[in-house]
């Protein structure tokens, strides 16, 4: 019997490393080609890396929370049958993006782990088992899928206090969301008391203990500050934004909205057949509106190149169309490829997989790449207005806020409408401020009259 070891593979994002986040395998543990090994982080996207040898594991070489150069050694295999080690990147799949049954079949077409569908890998393996006490309390009486639990984990729900909704008596994952925007709404009620210790470096939710300094802290220095290691998405979110801000001359414009029309519609599509098995929201007729503008105004879906033979402005003739999501992870942009094509059905469904995806953490760094314009709906949040900042490769990005009733003149009379504020930030190289004052005027004429999406 031999061993083989398996490096971190790249997983096809060009990036240089990763960060261990847990390990589905232990010592001892019998594994099969595509068993899910271990899950790790890059400052993109969360990644399954599936076994490429059959056997029994033998050392874990890199412990969960650690970062990884690609090419580093992380574990050892006491090897059955397998794939040839030189291609430790590989994961069984059809050409057609299936994963290998469990004989290996349609194994002919193996693609880079992380990248596309191969991110989204199926073990045939369970989870490492969770302490005894903490296994119980979340699984008893509790009947949910895999992906459920794991989106119950990153957004901190208790399986066990969620009422099911499903056919069989199961958690949905509607139900996981339904309780966790529940529970946000009390999340203030109430505030903790200061620690005990001065300072602790924080390192990402169960990985390492904590490393406490000083070891024995003044009486009165009761847990004033904390620090968090900077690393990951937020490690990448902030490297973008710094970029952005400070090399795209930033310049926003807004205004308020009678978006009452816009509701009517929201009301009419929940209601119809066609729309049946799909979520809508305001935030489906905000696409459709950026889209229809940029249209009109090009310019502000163009991008600003440091080209050799000197700058250059490359105006874009179709939209992939991002889409900010805050996600127990961190800010993404995932974006909707071609999005000028879609019909208002379409664009319904793929806003739906992208927010399902990104809340479960399987946004992959192909979602996330050739972005034109950004769409960030702080009215999620409760928030009126913004002044956001501008995705870096993009020169807009259009803020949706809060839409709530409020007193607005209508015919001369006051009325009670449904109002919303609609902000943009451009980069002011491309576009100047009567095209980004004409592309937001627009955006708000859409709003407070969807019928134009019909010309």
């Amino acid at each position: 019997m031999s061993t083989q070891t398996f490096v971190l593979p790249d997983v096809g994002e060009g990036l240089t490393e990763a960060e261990i986040v847990q390990w589905r395998v232990a010592p001892g543990d019998s594994v099969a080609v595509n068993d899910v090994l271990v899950e790790i982080e890059t400052a993109k996207s969360l990644v399954e890396l599936p076994s490429p040898f059959s056997g029994t594991v033998g050392e874990l070489l890199a412990a969960e929370g650690d970062t990884v150069d690609v090419g580093a050694p992380i574990i050892t295999i006491a090897s059955g049958a397998g794939v040839d080690a030189s291609s430790p990147a590989t994961v069984g799949q059809s050409e057609h993006g299936e994963p290998a049954d469990a004989d290996g079949d349609k194994g002919e077409g193996a693609v880079l782990v992380g990248y596309g569908t191969g991110g989204h890998v199926q073990s045939r393996r369970r989870k490492p088992a969770a302490p005894a006490e903490e296994r119980v309390a979340a699984s008893v009486g509790v009947v949910a899928k895999p992906p459920i639990r794991k989106l119950a984990r990153d957004l901190g729900v208790d399986l066990a206090a969620v009422t099911p909704s499903g056919p069989a008596g199961e958690v949905t994952r509607d139900d996981v969301v339904k309780h966790a925007s529940q529970a946000s709404v009390f999340r203030n009620i109430e505030t903790p008391e200061w620690g005990d210790v001065r300072e602790e470096t924080i390192p990402a939710p169960a990985r390492t203990a904590p490393v406490v300094a000083p070891a024995t802290p003044a009486p009165d220095a009761a847990g004033r500050e904390e620090t968090i290691a900077v690393k990951g998405v937020r490690k990448a979110t902030s490297s973008a934004m710094v970029q952005s801000a400070y090399s795209a001359p930033h310049v926003s414009v807004w205004t308020d909205v009678d978006a009452t029309r816009t509701m009517e519609l929201v009301k009419r599509l929940k209601a119809s057949p066609d729309f049946a098995d799909i979520r809508v929201s305001p935030l489906l007729i905000m696409a459709r509106a950026v889209i229809w503008a940029t249209r009109r105004t090009p310019m502000v879906n163009a991008a600003w190149v440091d080209a050799e033979g000197g700058a250059e402005i490359r105006v874009r003739r179709y939209v992939n169309l991002g889409i900010a999501a805050a996600t127990p992870r961190g800010l993404l942009v995932p974006n909707i490829k071609d999005a000028q094509d879609l019909s208002m059905r379409e664009l319904a469904k793929a806003l739906e997989k992208l927010t399902l995806t990104a809340r479960e953490g399987r946004t992959t760094p192909a979602d996330q790449q050739g972005g034109t314009i950004t769409i960030t709906n702080i009215g999620v949040f409760g928030m009126d207005a913004g002044t956001p900042i501008i995705n870096p490769g993009e020169s807009g990005i259009v803020a949706l806020g809060t839409i709530r009733q409020k007193p607005w003149v209508v015919d001369g009379e006051v009325r009670p409408r449904f109002v919303t504020t609609v902000a943009g930030s451009f980069d002011h190289r491309v576009i100047d401020g009567d095209g980004m004052s004409r592309f937001i005027a627009d955006v708000a004429s859409i709003l407070e009259e969807p019928a134009l999406l019909l010309d």
